[in-house]
């Protein structure tokens, strides 16, 4: 057919017969000739119309495919719904794809403005229709996750439960976990989803009691995980253990204030006079405790950093000898390359081998250098204060403030998120007299305190503020926001924002805009009008407060509205720091899913601005911390070579964060970059400083630690989202660039058994031994003796044979010529040794024997076994495998790192003898220059006997 102008003709008639056999050809035919058909458009749509028409249907139909090749896809829409049945969904065709779609984006958004209490949106009875067929097309097909997605968008808990009911699958459940999670963006409705995941994890024939506590983590639910703990505690042995297991991921992700609530409705229950059969043993109850108050945590962190150091001091001694010394900057650099290096190892000996350097530390170096050690003995709970009490003030004693300031915040540091030096720490606040003890005073607080709401410690941080002393306030300010962090404490926010309007000292408002930033964590929708008052201020640093706030809210969501307004700010702003923080504040927004961050700050890191250029350095290294993801590193490569020094110092420092525990060429071209910039001596002090916390990164934790904002469960982990966002304050406070220890993680697999003891036993990685190594240590330099070689030219050679020829012969009567100096040497020679390997199989069998087999390079096994208490890197857990003929295995399956709770599988068999590690990281250790343990065994020798010199003689 050239044309359809009969068909169409036959529209008009008064025979509905006639009507109906053109609109069933037009309906084949429409593809190819629509732009004939849509001049009648009109009067299709009046078949349409017209209720009496008994194929009103099929006309429906055609105008919809009509307006679908005109681009018009509202109106095919509303004509496709009017089709009905007619409209087949099954049918493979690119215009009901097109429809399916849009009909459930129309749907998505009218159910989102229903729950969302928005607009009253009434739906149609057709639309409905066509998304249940949609979503009974895809039970029958088996497409439940497919079906799961849309019922998420759509706010539809009945579909979930259908489709996870149907589809009969524990992974199903895992997968609307993690969509829970990483994917539902508004509160209100994932709570209701993990309320449901809750209720189908206990339905289970085997329940999932961990994945139920993280739900009820996710739902701040006390009561609820309490009433968990508290059943499978007085469960069977294999519930004790995941019991044990439950309360170490507890840990991991609550805040202080939520673990000691569980702790006491926990033992509060255990110990009830009513049910004295259920309560808990006391060494049970004494477990718990150690793991939910963070002790035990602590104590395993500190134990496998102090046995697994591979810190490698002759790079910072390399580096401290090319950058001078009398610079605070460069101080201060090294200080705080040393500290991330050895955090949490206990291991200060870069510091007792370089006194004389230790000692040019003044004023705030001086602080910061004390505050250190804090980092270095980070975890040492039991022996803090004895570590510390040579700096911490003393009354009576008149010693530099700069010092104990450092030593309070140290002790802060050494505690952190374990509230145990609060009393001392508030003694020495109220004591203080002088600002720079004031300060170390409120970040020592803060830090030890974080998240544990007290109102009396907030209320003194808070009379600190109102001294209106710059030093003391900012401190005070942002410690108030660290002990209230994450409670959405509005009546604290208003005051902080109060007095940033009434101080006249930047430093105080700078640090009350953060402070109320952090209040703010976790909080999404309900932080919504604080950030509206903040962005909207006139002064730039509460703004720069407001922007933190949507970090803090929304960090790890991937929320659509809070990128939207950090890109919006990042463009319109007229502040420089306001708009740095905008585009750094996208990787934290943005931390559940780093591999769109490069998309999303890619034209940022090429903008005109160099603070903009930086923040999306910062972007990158915060969201894509330990990924060595390509696409990250690619956008960082041009930026290191910067006009600007500060944006190579962010490049840097975002590339170190990206590249850490992996040992790929890449990282060992990065580390040379490092020591090439540190070295050069026409490079910026800022690029230098950028330089060497790069290398204290790469190796932090004496290379046994990453960088991560989410925990293993999945999970926000406040502490390193809550230290990120202050460490990242370094730009105008150098003291705060120590809040990044508390974003490491070690990467260990500590395993124990039901007594909390860490057995002897081996795991397999099933990987080359090199692929996940440490990086071989740094060679030190040498001065190569050069050796004189004397040169024998060939006709000198020949003559010197003839000679010997004629005194006394060979007896062959052949002319022997010496080697002439051009020859290559043999690859057995000295000078080809190197050479050995490259000889082929022929050349070997002429050598001797098997000696050049013997040379030839050992083949490295596809595999290696590894113990307990060891360095597991993120990439390496794939290739863990646990055997139950060792003795142990986990009792979460799917978890191959961390702290994992063990089943003994060889209990009660004839000859097992289990082992077990003995803890001595905590253990005090003998002073320097004293005789220890040793010396004080033995008795000291008498003195001699009273004797007369003769001086006569």
């Amino acid at each position: 057919m050239s044309t359809v102008g009969g068909l169409v003709a036959l529209l008009s008639e008064h025979d509905d017969t006639l009507k109906h056999h053109a609109l069933t050809h037009l309906d084949t035919l429409v593809d190819q000739f629509w732009a004939e058909i849509a001049d009648s458009l009109a009067d299709i749509e009046v078949l349409y119309e017209n209720k009496a028409f008994q194929h009103r249907h099929l006309a429906a139909l055609v105008a919809a495919k009509v307006y679908y090749h005109l681009g018009d896809f509202d109106d095919s829409l509303t004509f496709a719904l009017g089709a009905g049945p007619l409209f087949d969904l099954a049918a493979k065709s690119q215009f009901v794809e097109t429809i399916i779609a849009k009909c459930i984006d129309k749907y998505i958004a009218l159910r989102i403005q229903q729950f969302e209490g928005g607009a009253v949106a009434a739906i149609d009875k057709a639309l409905e229709e066509v998304v249940e067929r949609m979503f009974k097309r895809c039970f029958a097909d088996g497409e439940f996750r497919q079906a799961i997605g849309i019922a998420l968008e759509a706010r539809r808990l009945d579909v979930i439960q259908d489709s996870i009911k149907m589809g009969a699958s524990g992974e199903l459940l895992q997968y609307v976990l993690e969509c829970a999670l990483n994917v539902v963006q508004h509160r209100g409705f994932r709570n209701q989803v993990l309320r449901l995941l809750v209720q189908l994890y206990s339905e289970l024939s085997e329940p999932d009691y961990l994945a139920m506590g993280h739900c009820l983590v996710a739902l701040e639910d006390v009561q609820g995980c309490a009433d968990l703990l508290g059943k499978l505690a007085k469960g069977s042995p294999k519930h004790y253990l995941l019991a044990l297991q439950l309360a170490f991921d507890l840990e991991e992700s609550a805040t202080q204030q939520f673990l000691r609530n569980v702790t006491q409705l926990l033992l509060t229950s255990s110990s009830g006079s009513d049910a004295s059969d259920s309560s808990l043993p006391a060494d049970h109850a004494d477990h718990f405790q150690k793991i939910l108050n963070g002790t035990m945590t602590i104590q395993l962190h500190l134990e496998f950093l102090h046995r697994n150091n591979h810190s490698d001091l002759l790079i910072l001694k390399q580096s401290k000898n090319m950058l001078d010394g009398r610079s605070s900057l460069y101080h201060s650099a090294v200080t705080f390359g040393n500290a991330l290096m050895n955090a949490g190892t206990t291991c200060d000996q870069f510091l007792r081998d370089n006194l004389e350097w230790l000692s040019r530390a003044n004023n705030w170096s001086k602080f910061s250098a004390t505050a250190a050690l804090g980092v270095i003995h980070k975890g040492n709970l039991e022996h803090s204060m004895a570590l510390l009490k040579p700096y911490l003030p003393q009354q009576g004693v008149a010693g530099s403030p700069y010092s104990e300031g450092g030593a309070l915040y140290a002790l802060g540091l050494m505690n952190a998120n374990h509230a145990q030096p609060l009393t001392y720490l508030r003694q020495a606040l109220k004591d203080a007299a002088d600002e720079t003890l004031q300060h170390g005073a409120c970040l020592g607080i803060g830090v030890s305190g974080m998240a544990t709401a007290t109102p009396d410690l907030y209320e003194q941080l808070k009379a600190t503020l109102f001294t209106d002393s710059a030093v003391a306030g900012e401190a005070a300010g942002l410690a108030m926001g660290l002990v209230m962090v994450g409670t959405g404490n509005k009546g604290a926010v208003d005051e902080m924002v109060q007095y940033a309007h009434e101080t006249q000292h930047e430093k105080i408002i700078r640090g009350t805009a953060l402070g109320a930033a952090l209040i703010m964590y976790g909080k999404e929708e309900e932080a919504d009008s604080t950030i509206d008052l903040l962005l909207a201020d006139k002064d730039a640093l509460v703004r720069y407060g407001g922007i933190y706030a949507v970090a803090m809210a929304y960090a790890g969501t991937g929320n659509n509205k809070a990128l939207r307004r950090l890109l919006h700010v990042a463009v319109s702003d007229v502040n420089d720091d306001v708009r740095r923080a905008a585009v750094t504040s996208i990787g934290f927004v943005l931390s559940n899913t780093p591999t769109q961050v490069p998309r999303v700050v890619e034209l940022l890191s090429e903008s005109f601005n160099p603070n903009v250029r930086y923040g999306a350095c910062m972007a990158l290294g915060i969201s894509c911390a330990s990924t060595h993801l390509g696409d990250a590193l690619a956008l960082l490569e041009p930026l290191l070579k910067d006009s600007v020094d500060f944006v190579r110092q962010g490049a840097l420092i975002a590339q170190a964060m990206i590249m850490m525990q992996h040992t790929s060429s890449k990282v060992t071209q990065f580390r040379a970059h490092l020591a090439k910039v540190v070295s050069d001596k026409h490079e910026a002090q800022l690029a230098k400083f950028g330089a060497v916390l790069a290398q204290g990164i790469l190796d932090a934790g004496g290379r046994n630690a990453n960088i991560s904002l989410r925990t293993r469960s999945g999970t926000n982990s406040m502490l390193a989202v809550v230290g990120m966002a202050v460490f990242l304050q370094y730009w105008t406070w150098y003291p705060l660039t120590l809040f990044l220890s508390l974003t490491l993680t070690p990467t260990a697999l500590i395993g124990l058994d039901a007594k909390l003891r860490v057995p002897k036993f081996e795991f397999t990685s099933a990987a080359r031994p090199s692929l996940f190594a440490y990086p071989a240590p740094t060679a030190p330099p040498t001065t190569e003796k050069v050796e004189k070689v004397q040169m024998t030219l060939s006709t000198t050679a020949k003559a010197k044979a003839r000679a010997k020829k004629k005194e006394g012969g060979d007896g062959t009567g052949m002319d022997v010529d010496a080697p002439a100096a051009s020859t290559p040497a043999s690859p057995t020679t000295a000078t080809g040794t190197q050479d050995v390997e490259m000889a082929d199989a022929s050349a070997d069998a002429t050598k001797d024997g098997g000696a050049a087999a013997a040379k030839k390079k050992k083949k490295e096994p596809a595999s290696e076994k590894k113990e307990n208490l060891t360095r597991v890197v993120p990439g390496q857990e794939q290739h863990v495998q646990f055997d139950a003929a060792a003795g142990y295995v986990p009792v979460k399956k799917t978890r191959h790192s961390g702290i994992l709770v063990l089943e003994c599988t060889k209990e009660g068999q004839d000859g097992f003898e289990p082992e077990f590690i003995e803890l001595n990281a905590s253990k005090p250790k003998p002073a320097e220059g004293a005789a220890g343990e040793a010396a004080d065994a033995e008795p000291e020798p008498e003195p001699p006997a009273p004797f007369e010199y003769p001086f006569d003689e």
